[in-house]
């Protein structure tokens, strides 16, 4: 297995395809990676050689990625909380931030459904 940024990449899969394992490359960042460190898009990371693997590592650590990207999102969003936005609350209070409805849907966000039971009525 290819190790780069401290994510063990699969071998028996494209090289487009693998270098999407690490957190913040995507497909397109992945191209852009390949061709920049010079490595064929349809090439398996097994086929990789020495050279092609340094190449490929020095690609990828001119962008934020793993660990600084998470900690950058995160950070991101304590700010957002911090100054007591929208988003920020929404955040805080675990329910979606885009503008989605939360009545019926929204299931991920808010967990598991509680049950609340009905008052009863007082019979005379």
């Amino acid at each position: 297995m290819a190790r780069i940024s401290g994510v063990d990449i699969p071998k028996q899969k494209r090289g487009v395809i693998s270098l999407t394992y690490i957190y913040g490359v995507g497909r397109s960042r992945a191209k852009e990676i390949l061709a920049t460190a010079g490595v064929d898009e349809s090439k398996k990371v097994n086929e990789w050689n020495d050279d092609e693997i340094g190449r490929i590592r020095d690609a990828v650590s001119s962008y934020t990625i793993e660990g600084e990207l998470r900690s950058e999102t995160q950070l991101n969003i304590k700010r957002l909380m911090d100054i007591g936005s929208f988003r920020g609350i929404r955040h805080r209070i675990g329910l979606p931030l885009r503008g989605q409805r939360t009545k019926n849907n929204s299931r991920t966000r808010k967990g598991k459904r509680k049950t609340v039971a009905n008052k009863k009525k007082v019979t005379k």
